[in-house]
């Protein structure tokens, strides 16, 4: 509350206290933008007149347009002793929630509070699901979003999906890249207790130290110098529902250890933010690495480990359920000649055994892609082994991972220029398959002059 008459402070204070969690009280108006940048607040109580004007609310209508232009949310009720009709109309039309008149009687000024605190915290309601819709379009906007085969290793990863995914225990999803660890980090999810509240995932591997407390935990506006409004992190967006952390073999130890806190506590502060938020979350990570090893590498915590892997799936390799592969080959065929609206009404026995042979170190996206590049290039009705690049020139082909040249250099720069040509030379989804960041790709590329 501000007002200049710091007896009207005290008495309000008095009577406010045995309701709300914390009050604060203010007799200078210029100390708001103070205020507004040291903490949140349900509600603002303003008084539309101090010394330089009396009677005629300028300074309180001023003073709402500098809360309102900070927080175009928050929520301000309006107090002075010499308040008319018009003088109401026009504090709502600037924004104002509500409007008290001097002296008050505390059962009305009781139930005004009450109500704007009730509006405030619809307004947050709204953002969080707002943002929270926004963050599952942006997620879902991906194709294939069903785990397909028959095998007997994926049918085992199956059948544990099944068996935690009723819990909430902390899920750790192991496999290469390409082997579809989101999907089934999204199964568990849909077949969940919390499966009708938000799945929010995050790629720890594209996230810079510097953003990680605040794409994780979320920051107030004016808190660092690209802060231009508040920002709810994924722990928040994630409340209830599911956060999946991909990749999180890539976060160094600093990173690690404040993951660790947050998960400890089950509570975040946005940075700039005084007041920890209760988060109320089922935790399911992933990686490619080998965090066992990571550990008594001492690059990976320990304590850490425990607590994300209550239960592990390892998800196979495609080369190691060459069976499922006519089933995912087939199943990417039917949407790519419906999203390019051509003709292709099958693959050739002679391909699909060319590309059971073949060792797919890009495992499933690798396929996905395949399929649909020969898709685009094809005129004809059935696609050939020729028409996929990769098997032209037999499993001996240049281009080719496997090698009986153990040379290390010599299979490095393989593998390299394998996944430049699987992502037709995007630097960032070559780096991402590799488990590499672009500088070190780049590093590489140079020394074997790719």
């Amino acid at each position: 509350m501000i007002d200049d008459d710091e007896d009207v402070l005290l008495a309000a204070k008095l009577l406010l206290k045995k309701h709300a969690h914390q009050v604060i009280i203010e007799k200078n108006p210029k100390k708001i933008p103070f205020l507004l940048n040291n903490d949140t607040y349900d509600v603002i109580l303003l008084d539309m007149n101090f010394s330089k004007d009396i009677t005629s609310g300028k300074e309180g209508y001023y003073w709402l347009s500098q809360i309102l232009e900070h927080d175009p949310d928050a929520v301000v009720i309006l107090i002075t002793a010499f308040g008319d009709v018009e003088m109401a109309v026009k504090a709502l039309k600037e924004g104002a929630t509500d409007f008290v008149l001097k002296p008050w009687q505390n059962e009305k000024l009781l139930a005004t509070v009450s109500t704007a605190i009730k509006l405030k915290h619809s307004y947050k309601e709204v953002d969080k699901l707002k943002k929270a819709k926004e963050q599952l379009e942006a997620d879902l906007n991906q194709p294939f979003k069903d785990i397909i085969g028959s095998s007997s290793s994926i049918k085992e990863v199956f059948s544990l999906i099944e068996k935690v995914a009723k819990t909430d225990a902390n899920v750790l999803i192991l496999g290469e890249n390409g082997t579809g660890k989101e999907l089934v980090a999204r199964a568990i999810h849909q077949r969940s207790l919390r499966k009708d509240q938000s799945f929010i995932g995050v790629d720890m591997g594209a996230i810079t130290q510097t953003l990680f407390e605040s794409e994780l935990f979320g920051h107030k506006k004016g808190s660092f110098t690209d802060a231009k409004d508040d920002r709810a992190g994924r722990f928040e967006l994630a409340n209830g529902g599911t956060l999946f952390l991909d990749e999180i073999g890539n976060l160094s130890m600093p990173l690690q250890s404040k993951l660790l806190t947050v998960l400890q506590n089950r509570e975040v502060t946005r940075i700039g933010s005084n007041t920890s938020i209760p988060i109320d979350i089922r935790l399911i990570c992933a990686t490619n690495m080998n965090v066992h090893d990571m550990v008594n590498e001492s690059t990976f915590r320990q304590d850490l480990l425990y607590r994300i892997n209550t239960v592990e799936i390892k998800i196979p390799a495609l080369r190691d359920r060459i069976e499922d592969i006519p089933l995912l080959a087939n199943h990417f065929l039917t949407s790519y000649t419906k999203k390019y609206r051509k003709e292709i009404m099958r693959i050739s026995p002679e391909a699909i055994t060319s590309l059971q042979k073949y060792h797919w170190p890009g495992n499933i996206r690798e396929l996905q892609h395949a399929i649909e590049r020969a898709v685009i290039m094809s005129d004809n009705q059935t696609l050939e082994v020729n028409d996929f690049f990769f098997l032209k020139g037999g499993q001996n082909s240049s281009d080719d991972v496997i090698t009986d040249n153990l040379n290390l250099d010599d299979v490095e720069r393989n593998v390299i220029k394998r996944a430049i040509n699987i992502h037709d030379g995007n630097i960032s989804k070559a780096a991402k398959e590799l488990g590499l960041t672009r500088a070190s790709l780049y590093r590489r590329l140079e020394k074997h002059g790719l």
